[in-house]
């Protein structure tokens, strides 16, 4: 969905909401600059919920459609991002729901966002080192795979997207004390699963 936009550079600072309005008159490069600004966090949640890069590459898409067909009814009450993880929180349970399928095993790791941001090791010389990380990461994604939908969702918003507590919240629609003991309880969980299985706790 992304294309090369103009004219919407650093310098001219405009916010998400600026653009939605600019949207709202017809301006596609506006909506394309929205896409280009939250594409790849948009993803990398959606991945970290449903496991497949595929999945969670037509979620974020279906996402952006849903945006795009009720900017009308968009009200700049929240962050822009705090609304569109919403909607893309809803598809993605929707999607667990209607597939069956929780418990599987992620296919990204936890600690990677995407292949330009891949940890890039040199197997010949430190062997060892490069077995670890793996074994690590394959903890840290089994570990992810069993939390729940509600565990799992706060704990990704959290480490992953950085969000604070009161966007998560809302997004989640709970109270941010209740995000904040989800998030504890996903953080003990991960904990023990991965001691569980490498014998040691490395977060």
């Amino acid at each position: 969905m992304t294309g090369k936009t103009k004219g919407f550079g650093p310098e001219n600072a405009l916010t998400d909401w600026d653009l939605v309005e600019m949207a709202r008159t017809g301006r596609l490069d506006a909506f394309e600059e929205l896409v280009r600004r939250y594409e790849q966090p948009l993803v990398s949640f959606c991945m970290r919920m449903v496991g497949s890069r595929q999945d969670a590459e037509d979620l974020a898409q279906e996402t952006f459609v849903r945006v795009y067909r009720y900017l009308h009814r968009l009200k700049p009450q929240a962050k822009f991002s705090t609304v569109l993880f919403g909607i893309s929180r809803n598809l993605t349970l929707n999607f667990l729901r209607d597939n069956r399928r929780r418990g599987r095993g992620m296919i990204d790791s936890l600690t990677q966002d995407d292949d330009s941001e891949r940890l890039v090791e040199d197997e010949a010389r430190r062997p060892d080192r490069a077995a670890r990380l793996r074994e690590i990461e394959s903890a840290i994604e089994r570990g992810l795979a069993s939390l729940s939908p509600e565990h799992r969702e706060v704990l990704v918003l959290r480490e992953i997207q950085g969000l604070d507590y009161e966007a998560i919240a809302t997004i989640v629609k709970c109270r941010k004390g209740t995000v904040k003991s989800r998030i504890a309880r996903a953080r003990e969980q991960l904990r023990k699963h991965i001691e569980s299985q490498l014998g040691e706790n490395v977060l």
